[in-house]
């Protein structure tokens, strides 16, 4: 008897352990809501998730394709192609075109879910209160930079703020644009608030950063008065100044330095770790499958002026004229550091694809040095730049004109970006114009300063000059036309990208932009 209750003691307990094994129905192998999060590694997981999607298409990956907003589709650059980016650029595009029309919106709103969420799940972790503000900072930011995107791209958005159903997305409208914009400031001032001055990681937000993108978005409405404001709170963290060398900046070496107040961080790598900027904007090669699709045009070319001051040698165009040219395009007559293709003079003219009519004229800016040496395609490591110090000093000098200011001390700025680098020196600005002059020569050295780094879009629609500097002709090295730009003239309401048809037929609420 006493053997046959050991026994039963004994199954009992392997019975016991049995319905503990199979009680335990959560997967080990799987996120779940139910074991996620766990701890602070969880966090972070989540919060590179949210990090992760501003290196998305549309928001910030392909060089002036969709790097930022838009370079490609203005007068800096040529898009070959029925792309929407070229539809863009020309007058062409639709409320039913995806890319940047339906990427920037979807992926928008991705950053904004991300952080929503990990905001909610935060007091689920026992967190340092120094960590748990850290990760306040950063959501907050990139949400700031998501609806920012959005108010710049579309106008006045829907707002999410916290978890919404499904029913509840199909029937949310569109706030106004003011009120698109106070929810920037809003998520840049918590920012703000939480980060520290330097990040625990290369590539994650700061509160540089985040007073960066602040001023950018009262730049983006005019509020030049706040502009200033937040200018102040820049410089007195005594942490940025320009970097002593224009070329360097956007070579791998010299990522991080003291000019870059925000960066995409890229490497060399499958996966996602790099970016398309070689692929579709970078050198080419001659072949049908690499680089160029987007390169610049004459018309940016032609906006170069000649060191000195002086008037352009036609005979010789491309001798004395301002540094910066050269250091982001590449010419006839550039020297290429490969022994394959020892220059770029004609006839093998820029080695762009064979489908781009315009073969004279290629990205040099952000590209690798040595066409040995290409990365494969999606994996180009240079660092993406979302906001320099040149920016900063540049919004100083606009937001003193525009405001009445003393013209001198915006120009005597301006002249900093002309004279401070050890490989850009071109003639100084004169003191005593006109706000009227004062103004163009800044917008001018915005462009030229920002060439293809996805800012003019943005600069040409705040500026409202689109019906100033359209159409524009797009010729090919020969002088024979290629493309107009806006050949009837600018389209006023092309200012706003349409809301994307596919939202519009999820949400009745949804209102298109006028004239979509």
């Amino acid at each position: 008897m006493k053997t046959k209750y050991i026994l039963i003691i004994v199954f009992s307990l392997l019975l016991t352990g049995c319905a503990d094994e199979f009680l335990n129905v959560l997967p080990e192998d799987k996120i779940t809501s139910a074991n996620f999060p766990e701890n602070e590694a969880d966090i972070k997981l989540a919060l590179n998730g949210a990090y992760a999607m501003i290196r998305e298409n549309s928001i910030y990956n392909q060089g002036l394709f969709g790097f930022g907003i838009l370079d490609g589709a203005t007068p800096n650059a040529y898009n070959w192609g029925n792309t929407p980016i070229a539809k863009a650029g020309n007058g062409q595009l639709s409320s039913g075109d995806g890319d940047i029309v339906t990427f920037r919106w979807t992926r928008c709103y991705g950053i904004i879910y991300r952080v929503n969420y990990l905001l909610s799940i935060l007091d689920l972790v026992d967190l340092d209160p120094n960590a748990k503000a850290l990760y306040i900072g950063e959501a907050h930011f990139l949400r700031g930079l998501a609806y920012s995107l959005l108010a710049d791209s579309y106008g006045g958005v829907p707002l999410i703020k916290g978890s919404i159903s499904a029913e509840e997305a199909r029937n949310i409208s569109r706030a106004s644009l003011e009120d698109t914009w106070s929810q920037v400031i809003s998520d840049y001032d918590m920012a703000i608030s939480n980060l520290p001055n330097e990040a625990p990681e290369r590539g994650r937000a700061t509160k540089g950063s985040a007073l960066g993108l602040k001023m950018r978005a009262y730049l983006y409405q005019n509020k030049y008065a706040e502009v200033l404001s937040v200018i102040n709170e820049i410089e007195a963290l005594g942490k940025y100044n320009l970097y002593h060398s224009y070329e360097g900046l956007f070579q791998p070496e010299n990522e991080n330095n003291q000019e870059v107040l925000f960066d995409i961080q890229y490497i060399s790598g499958e996966n996602s770790q790099g970016s398309f900027i070689d692929q579709y904007c970078g050198t080419g090669t001659g072949s049908f499958t690499r680089g160029t699709r987007y390169v610049p045009t004459d018309d940016l070319v032609n906006a170069y002026e000649m060191v000195d001051g002086s008037e352009i040698n036609a005979s010789n165009p491309f001798e004395g004229r301002d540094p910066r040219l050269e250091f982001t395009i590449v010419i006839p007559g550039s020297y290429i550091l490969d022994h394959q293709f020892p220059n770029y003079t004609y006839p093998g003219g820029a080695y762009n694809h064979p489908g781009n009519r315009l073969k004279h004229l290629s990205t040099r800016k952000y590209r690798t040095q040595h066409m040995s040496d290409l990365p494969p395609s999606g994996q180009s490591y240079l660092n993406n730049i979302v906001m320099r110090y040149a920016d900063v000093l540049l919004a100083k000098a606009e937001a003193i004109i525009e405001t009445n200011g003393n013209i001198d001390e915006a120009i005597q700025i301006v002249n900093r970006i002309r004279t401070e680098r050890e490989d850009v020196k071109i003639s100084l600005l004169p003191m005593g114009m006109s706000q009227v002059m004062a103004r163009e020569r800044l917008r001018k050295e915005r462009r030229i300063e920002f060439a293809l780094e996805g800012l003019y879009w943005s600069d040409i629609r705040r500026w409202d000059m689109g019906e100033e500097i359209y159409p524009v002709e797009v010729r090919d090295h020969e002088g024979g036309l290629i493309e107009r730009k806006f050949p009837n003239g600018y389209l006023k309401y092309y200012d706003l990208l349409p809301i994307p048809v596919s939202e519009l037929s999820l949400n009745d609420q949804l209102v298109q932009n006028p004239g979509w």
